[in-house]
């Protein structure tokens, strides 16, 4: 590395901390609200499973971020949107109609996210070599998680503490998105000054001269002559099947009372168990799964992250059928699930990536994401409704059996052996 580059470390956490706020809010956050507000299970995952449609449909503009200005420019401005979406949360809450018009600024909230997704991956592959994407994969992971598990941690806790204090649950998560609005714009501000700027990191129209259409088409098309792609595309909607149910349903799980199955926590209970216990095995996870990838590779760790990211989702079984009460007996069971998750998603991650190499990586990355997305947002939709049919206990053994198939098509995918593997080399400029 030399002097005038800047070290990833300062640049790559806090990005990938920005883009996972954003989508917690979104997808989990705006769940934990509205339980708050009395809203249904069943209105809850249909109202905020479609807000998953913007990280579903980013593939038809993901090239659009590659055509027109510099994956730099889309971040920050992205981070800017973000936070006046936020601002407007926090302002329409406390006022009439509070339901629909924040689940209007949740739309701009999605959209401005999955876009800034897009240039934040692209940035990613843009500015550092291979081995550097490898060695920063579980980082990346790690402080994406940090941010997602903060959502329903650090900032639960706050809503729960200004629910007491003020006694009004909507005043209260007035004040939490505000909040996140100012947190929004010092990372913008920040990110401005201190990201760096990649000679390859430019706007493909104004250096080619390409028509955008012609090349939209170009670029889109091409993903899905890839060899294997098929198989591919079935594995990213297929490997979250279970997860994309659990991840819809583990907060209202855990704030139902006890006489519907549920484990009846407190808005910071629920804070204390993702925010603290849920942080550091997480942490820990994603750091060791990242290492592990660097050293081996990914076809070496693929079969065993994956196992360890959908085996540990049992504990919902566990906690569903015995209803523990103690609150250190249920951090320690999401601690189980939140290591094995932190540990298996980096290959998840990894796959991604090695699938999207070529031409036009950042496009074919997002339009991997968008795919998965799309494997999450189905099942989210319908997961309220399956869990008011079946009840807590059927439902997450439900959630467990839905792993099978990905487990299933991983025998079949093909990885180069070498690819993920960190260089000597780069080993000892770090050092």
């Amino acid at each position: 590395m030399t002097k005038k580059e800047k070290s990833p470390w300062i640049w790559v956490p806090s990005l990938y901390l920005a883009q996972g706020t954003p989508y917690v809010v979104v997808m989990t956050v705006a769940i934990i609200m509205y339980k708050r507000l009395g809203i249904s299970n069943a209105d809850i995952t249909l109202y905020t499973g479609w807000l998953y449609l913007p990280w579903v449909i980013k593939p038809f503009w993901s090239p659009l971020v590659d055509m027109f200005k510099t994956k730099r420019w889309w971040i920050v401005t992205m981070q800017l949107v973000i936070g006046a979406g936020l601002a407007g949360v926090a302002l329409t809450l406390p006022g009439p109609n509070y339901f629909k018009f924040s689940l209007l600024f949740f739309w701009l909230l999605a959209f401005s996210s999955a876009t800034h997704d897009i240039a934040v991956d692209g940035f990613y592959m843009l500015g550092l070599d291979e081995g550097k994407q490898a060695y920063f994969i579980g980082i990346r992971s790690t402080f994406y998680r940090i941010a997602v598990i903060s959502g329903q941690g650090i900032l639960i806790i706050l809503a729960g503490y200004l629910e007491k204090y003020y006694d009004n649950i909507r005043t209260a998560w007035s004040i939490t998105f505000a909040a996140l609005a100012l947190l929004f714009l010092i990372l913008f501000l920040y990110h401005k000054f201190v990201l760096p700027r990649p000679a390859s990191d430019k706007a493909l129209i104004t250096t080619s001269g390409l028509n955008p259409f012609s090349e939209f088409l170009n670029t889109f098309l091409s993903f899905f002559r890839k060899e294997s792609a098929g198989l591919a595309v079935s594995f990213m909607l297929i490997f979250r099947l279970g997860e994309a149910q659990l991840v819809k349903m583990a907060s209202p799980f855990l704030l139902d009372p006890r006489e519907v199955g549920g484990l009846g926590l407190s808005t910071s209970e629920i804070g204390l168990v993702y925010g603290t216990i849920g942080i550091i095995a997480l942490t820990l996870g994603g750091i060791i799964g990242g290492i592990a990838a660097s050293n081996k590779g990914l076809k070496h760790w693929f079969y065993p992250m994956a196992l360890a990211l959908n085996l540990p989702n049992a504990v919902y079984v566990y906690m569903a059928v015995f209803q523990p009460e103690s609150i250190w007996v249920i951090g320690a069971l999401v601690a189980i699930e939140q290591l094995g998750y932190g540990f298996g998603f980096t290959a998840f991650m990894l796959y991604l990536i090695y699938f999207s190499e070529g031409e036009n990586k950042t496009a074919h990355y997002a339009i991997c994401t968008g795919i998965m997305a799309l494997g999450m947002m189905i099942p989210g939709v319908i997961s309220g409704w399956l869990q008011e049919m079946m009840g807590y206990s059927h439902f997450f053994t439900w959630v467990l059996l839905c792993s099978i198939p990905g487990l299933i098509i991983i025998r079949y995918l093909k990885v180069d052996p070498v690819f993920g593997i960190k260089k000597k080399s780069l080993q000892s400029e770090d050092t």
